[in-house]
């Protein structure tokens, strides 16, 4: 089976998000579930927001309290004005954000993407609170291009090119518009690319996702960038902290040898392999990915 063909993939959002006021900005998100015991925070990468999560969901929230915001930029968020969308920026939205929204209790972390760069230095700074790390498609540095498959390299590095890579990302919205599709197994109906869509209609609306590409930490550059996921994955490889892994094969970050080389070597981890599969899990495996991470959640109470 190619992906969760036997259970429907809903292109519908069932949550009604709510807004936070952080830093002068608004941060959308959703906020549902169980109101006692620990959260369920999920965190998104480049170009989803929460609604990528909308199937998963519903499978956890009956154990957990679940927060999935959108990034500042994403999703139902604000545009900032001025804001380069770095890293840095993301990070300082999202502590923000967390510390006003959850500012203490025990947290498990659902990361994918840039969401994982961002969740896993949160929880590095925050170990004391976390109790379970599920992940998948994470970011990791890279001492070069050589590690990704070829057609990820062939595509990403003119995406980091001054000019080629703002005519890709911003004039032509390649992320949104190729993509996205091409790494998920199954087609995404009209529905599903409208609401992926619909926070960058506007040109000036995608600087968010020409960002993303130029912050991957290859060769040390960004500098930052590349010191703080060194920083993560060095506490990675050693925190006890329980941890759920999803792999699928090809892949597109994580692929099997990073699976043999890395993952399997760190402590703790329950490791589930989906089966085929390219970057977006969520829009193929949402419901054995959701129902896993509730079968794992009790494990973490």
């Amino acid at each position: 089976m190619a992906y969760d063909s036997s259970q429907l993939i809903s292109a519908e959002f069932p949550f009604e998000k709510q807004k936070k006021e952080i830093l002068g900005s608004h941060i959308a998100y959703v906020d549902v579930g169980a109101s006692e015991g620990s959260a369920t925070i999920f965190l998104h990468g480049n170009p989803t927001s929460s609604y990528v999560w909308r199937n998963i969901i519903p499978h956890v929230c009956d154990k957990s309290r679940c927060i999935a915001p959108d990034l500042i930029g994403f999703g139902d968020s604000d545009k900032v004005a001025g804001l380069e969308y770095k890293i840095a920026d993301h990070q300082r939205y999202l502590d923000a954000f967390l510390d006003a929204v959850l500012p203490t209790g025990k947290v498990t972390l659902v990361l994918h993407d840039w969401g994982s760069a961002l969740g896993f230095d949160w929880a590095r700074r925050h170990q004391d609170r976390v109790i379970g790390l599920s992940f998948f498609e994470f970011v990791l540095p890279a001492p070069s291009w050589d590690v990704f498959p070829p057609a990820v390299a062939e595509n990403f590095v003119p995406f980091r090119d001054p000019k080629l890579g703002r005519e890709l990302l911003i004039n032509q919205n390649v992320f949104i518009e190729k993509v996205l599709p091409l790494n998920v197994l199954r087609k995404l109906s009209e529905e599903e690319m409208k609401q992926y869509r619909r926070p960058f209609l506007q040109l000036e609306s995608r600087e968010p996702l020409w960002r993303f590409p130029n912050e991957i930490p290859i060769e040390g550059h960004p500098a930052d960038v590349w010191e703080k996921v060194t920083k993560y994955i060095d506490w990675l490889s050693h925190t006890e902290i329980p941890k759920l892994f999803f792999w699928a094969e090809p892949a597109v970050v994580i692929t099997k040898d990073t699976v043999e080389n890395f993952v399997k070597k760190l402590h703790n981890t329950k490791i589930v392999h989906l089966g085929p599969g390219l970057h977006y899990f969520q829009e193929d495996y949402p419901h054995t990915i959701g129902r896993e991470i509730a079968q794992w959640l009790p494990q973490q109470k």
